[in-house]
């Protein structure tokens, strides 16, 4: 992490809404209380709850979340932001004024119960990708999720010379965690020296005056993001890409990706970039 972006941060956050609630299985779930709740923004919050002994998740995957109303579980896909070592399960949610889950779970106080599914699932795992020197983690809003998970997952550090975390946001009120990956990361007792060593941190702002300015596929394609952090030019030799974000973000960086000669990888074929398709913008 640079001394620049060390100096640069304070806690935000923003905005990516999950895909439809649905209703599922009362089998697949096991309930889980509330244990905190941060409210970042007007449209954003987290929350921690307990976690099941049983419940094993890979970081950078979700799993559904919701609450019973009118005796039904009613989900959302959530992916995990904690890391899969603690006991302990975080999320970070928009909030919907008329969304039928994220209107009443912007409510939660702690000791309420939340509904948590039981079985993990998504594409951003380190397997779905060929090994590589330098990591990109490319997030807009809450897409920043599954990567908090992962920046947390001291696995993560053995495996790459270098992890770079991109989040995108409109506004500046909206970089969730910055105060926890400039300040509280480098200060872990598990993880703060491979931090230091090897987590380079880019909080970028579209709408509002920030030091660092620009869309994420603009960055990547002008050189500019490796500049500024004194990385070398995308080689897909040795560069590894994950998106996860807003479905604009997700199609121009793929589009991006594909003109440096960079393959999607998959469970059955690892390449030089994986994409989360299990949310969207709302």
């Amino acid at each position: 992490m640079t001394q620049a972006n060390l100096q640069q941060s304070t806690p935000t956050a923003v905005a990516r809404a999950p895909r439809a609630a649905t209703r599922a299985s009362p089998g697949n779930l096991y309930e889980a209380k509330v244990l905190s709740v941060h409210h970042w923004t007007d449209r954003l919050f987290s929350f921690t709850t307990t976690r099941d002994a049983g419940f094993r998740f890979h970081s950078g995957q979700f799993t559904m979340i919701g609450l019973d109303v009118d005796g039904r579980p009613l989900l959302r896909a959530y992916s995990m932001a904690s890391s899969p070592y603690v006991d302990t399960l975080e999320f970070l949610s928009i909030k919907v004024p008329d969304g039928a889950l994220t209107s009443r779970l912007q409510h939660v106080q702690c000791g309420d119960t939340v509904l948590v599914g039981r079985k993990p699932s998504g594409t951003l795992l380190v397997e779905n990708l060929l090994p590589g020197r330098v990591l990109y983690l490319l997030a807009t809003g809450t897409g920043l999720a599954p990567f908090m998970s992962i920046v947390r997952d001291p696995e993560v550090y053995s495996l790459f010379e270098k992890i770079v975390l991109v989040h995108g946001c409109r506004r500046v009120a909206e970089l969730a965690y910055r105060q926890l990956i400039d300040e509280e990361l480098p200060r872990d007792p598990w993880i703060g020296g491979a931090v230091i060593d090897r987590l380079l941190y880019y909080p970028t702002v579209t709408r509002e005056p920030f030091v660092q300015q620009g869309r994420i596929p603009g960055l990547l394609e002008s050189g500019e993001l490796s500049r500024r952090l004194g990385l070398a030019p995308i080689d897909r030799g040795g560069d590894r890409f994950m998106l996860c974000g807003s479905p604009a973000m997700l199609a121009d960086t793929r589009a991006v990706l594909e003109k440096f000669g960079c393959a999607e990888g998959n469970m059955s074929r690892p390449g030089q970039y994986v994409i989360e398709r299990a949310f969207v913008d709302k």
